[in-house]
């Protein structure tokens, strides 16, 4: 589906992304898990086109893409980032039309999808004519879900989707994201810092480092069997702070 090639980004004496290259297998979800600064951010953005490599190559169903593939590839991807990105002077319907209007949809197929997807997400219709500042957090990520996914994209990106809700919103949106991930079989690579989130969704964890990957598979491989000291540094930093918690709770 989508494979990342001996792929590299320097920005000055920052090394961003150091000849990296991971194969995302359709119909499966792939998290990328990591500090800050790992690079994380810049595979997400590469994939979108909004940055370009150094070195290397990105290949989407058997395409590759530069800029003579873009704005065609561009459209079977869906793409939902950190508070969801809205445009603030669009109300709902237009914001998650907009692609749709602009690829001259019919009135009456983009009336149905918008309907399919206010269902999908669990919103009511009534909500089509606010504005972003008039929605809550978790309201705006559900409207940044169904924009992602209104041309109905083979691949679905999200770059740290739920990082800004409070706890509770982030719990009740993780359920959900996962019933519809589940229901769609979309190809799906998400970004998060938390370990937890990342062992919920993923079929495969990308741990990454000063723009390399570390180690791949799942948590329980990477916990039984690190392959780098900074595996178990990252699981154990991650599950200290709820070892703490459940201590204070007892």
């Amino acid at each position: 589906m989508l494979i990342l090639d001996k792929v590299s980004k320097q920005y000055g004496s920052v090394q961003a992304l150091a000849s990296v290259s991971l194969d995302i297998p359709k119909g499966q979800s792939t998290v990328l898990i990591g500090p800050s600064g790992c690079g994380k951010s810049t595979i997400m953005r590469m994939i979108t086109g909004l940055v370009t490599p150094d070195s290397g190559r990105i290949t989407f169903e058997n395409m590759r893409l530069d800029a003579t593939t873009l704005a065609d590839l561009r459209q079977r991807m869906g793409y939902v980032i950190q508070e969801g990105g809205l445009f603030p002077h669009m109300n709902v319907a237009e914001n998650v039309t907009l692609m749709a209007r602009h690829l001259r949809w019919s009135p009456e197929k983009i009336a149905g999808r918008l309907q399919y997807l206010t269902e999908l997400v669990h919103l009511t219709p009534e909500l089509h004519q606010r504005y972003p500042a008039q929605l809550s957090g978790g309201q705006r990520q559900r409207v940044s879900l169904m924009r992602a996914l209104m041309l109905d994209p083979d691949l679905l990106l999200l770059d740290e989707p739920l990082g800004a809700l409070d706890p509770m919103i982030r719990f009740s949106l993780q359920q959900e994201l996962k019933e519809i991930f589940d229901k769609l079989h979309k190809t799906v690579v998400m970004v998060t810092h938390d370990i937890a989130e990342a062992a919920f969704f993923a079929d495969t964890v990308v741990l990454m480092r000063n723009g390399s990957i570390v180690q791949r598979g799942g948590l329980r491989e990477m916990a039984l069997q690190p392959k780098d000291s900074f595996v178990t540094e990252f699981i154990d930093t991650q599950r200290q702070p709820m070892q703490l918690l459940m201590q204070v709770l007892s």
